[in-house]
């Protein structure tokens, strides 16, 4: 689901979250030219405040000025998942076995590109999906354009 630009700050960011002591959970760049967003999504076991949004968001907006990996002006965002977090890896899907999805493909599957089911499991590299018409969806992360919880209120 990351793009390689995506795949380097990943990995440029997630050591500096993890040592503020909040969990790296992904994030998304969407190059606008100068209207573009880095939004990062962290999470800590008490909750996300304020103030770590704000330490982080500190801290990363230094080391990305050092950095440069984004040559254009953008817009950086530090923000709690939420509670229709987006699933970015394979981990975050069997974490969140058992609850509803709703997902976009890149590419899609027998003319349909939106599905909405729930997570029934993760086997290796395949995301196992029952949509909510029954169908069991096998997919990769590679195949997902983008997947978010349907939270239950």
């Amino acid at each position: 689901m990351l793009s390689t630009k995506e795949a380097k700050l990943a990995e440029l960011i997630q050591p500096v979250v993890n040592h503020l002591g909040c969990e790296f959970v992904g994030l998304e760049y969407l190059p606008s030219g100068k209207h573009s967003l880095l939004r990062v999504y962290i999470d800590h076991p008490t909750g996300v405040t304020l103030e770590h949004c704000e330490s982080v968001s500190r801290q990363l907006s230094s080391l990305l000025d050092v950095e440069d990996p984004i040559p254009s002006q953008y817009h950086l965002e530090v923000s709690s998942p939420g509670l229709d977090r987006i699933l970015f890896t394979e981990e975050q899907f069997s974490a969140h076995q058992g609850q509803d999805v709703a997902l976009k493909l890149i590419h899609p599957r027998n003319g349909q590109r939106n599905f909405k089911g729930q997570i029934e499991g993760v086997e290796g590299k395949n995301i196992c999906i029952r949509t909510v018409d029954g169908q069991l969806l096998t997919l990769t992360l590679n195949e997902i354009d983008k997947a978010r919880l349907i939270p239950q209120l």
